[in-house]
């Protein structure tokens, strides 16, 4: 199998194993992590990220209705909010760290630009990364990071279309974590059989999906009505739904995590959420990522607000209104992001 030039040549890892999957060919993925509504996922106002977050694999997920997301022109969001969010994710690999003590074969399935997959590579030394995401784009800025960082000797990228990328891995992980990708493809169940799949015995999936909605501003704002937050979720949440309703091969599933590892065959699951809290008055980029957010939900739900509730949106988007989001002393951000694992039998 040919290696992406950019992957590290072939080494033993822990555990005796080949240091570097290969690549496959490129296909449009679905796929990257956000700041949704109820879904922690990546709903209409941002992604993370770093993710095959709302993520069509950080390629352009074109849905009708306004569900179209061209992730990999929005890198730069991408970027910033994964990095304002790097305390929650440390804090979320250490809990996983407690667990996985030595993987050989980090899958960040769903990585964006790489912000969580260099965490990875930074948190577990001993290990080789791979940055699976449907955006070669994005999986350039992945491997200019790792560089920066000085990971890229096992760093390696795999451009493809989730799950079925995944089988172009020339051994299986001994953690595969998928962060707010897994909400963009059609069938949740299907795709979290075909992750268990790509396991090494004893091997741990990790999926961040759900929390609690990013809140950054008082209910009384001052200005408009109360509440503008809220209608914003109920928003949301529809966009949400129709996004998923509009994925190919959708199919409804009760959203119980821990179940649908179980049903994957996995055991042993655990939950735990961690919590994104920067307090009044935030900084310039926690500024930036809410001002981003709120831009984009202007654009995108911004049509089912009534004219008083739009007219207040657009002041706390004008840099030159003291009530905005980039100059008011009120703003804060916070967060909770749910991450559930699972481990896979002998």
């Amino acid at each position: 199998m040919a290696y992406d030039h950019h992957t590290p040549h072939t080494e033993p890892g822990p555990g005796g194993g080949p240091a570097a999957p290969g690549t496959g060919a490129p296909h449009a993925r679905q796929g990257e992590p956000g700041s949704g509504a109820g879904h922690g996922g990546p709903g209409p106002g941002t992604a993370e990220a770093g993710h095959g977050s709302p993520h069509d694999g950080h390629g352009h997920a074109r849905h009708p209705h306004g569900t179209d997301v061209d992730w990999a022109a929005m890198a730069e969001q991408l970027e910033t909010q994964a990095e304002l969010y790097t305390p929650l994710y440390e804090r979320a690999l250490a809990w996983i760290g407690k667990e996985v003590t030595e993987p050989g074969l980090i899958v960040d399935a769903g990585s964006g630009p790489g912000v969580i997959s260099c965490l990875f590579a930074d948190a577990f030394p001993g290990a080789r990364v791979v940055a699976v995401d449907g955006s070669g784009e994005l999986l350039e800025r992945a491997r200019s990071r790792a560089e920066r960082l000085g990971v890229a000797d096992r760093f390696g990228t795999l451009t493809g279309e989730l799950p079925q990328a995944l089988d172009d891995l020339e051994y299986p992980a001994d953690l595969l974590w998928a962060s707010r990708s897994l909400h963009h493809l059609g069938d949740q169940q299907a795709a979290l059989s075909a992750f268990a799949d790509r396991l090494a015995p004893d091997g741990t999936l990790a999926l961040m999906e759900g929390g609690l909605p990013m809140r950054w501003l008082p209910r009384d704002i001052g200005i408009g009505r109360p509440g503008l937050q809220a209608r914003l979720d109920v928003l949301e949440e529809e966009w949400f739904t129709r996004m998923r309703t509009e994925l190919p091969g959708s199919v409804d599933v009760t959203e119980d995590w821990p179940a649908l590892l179980t049903a994957a065959g996995l055991k042993h699951t655990r939950t735990r959420s961690f919590l994104l809290d920067l307090p009044a008055p935030a900084p310039d980029r926690a500024r930036a990522v809410v001002a981003a957010r709120l831009g984009r939900l202007r654009e995108i739900v911004g049509d089912g607000l009534d004219a008083e509730d739009r007219a207040t949106v657009d002041r706390l988007l004008d840099p030159q209104d003291p009530a905005s989001v980039h100059r008011r002393p009120d703003l804060f951000v916070l967060t909770a992001h749910t991450v559930h694992t699972a481990v896979k039998p002998h």
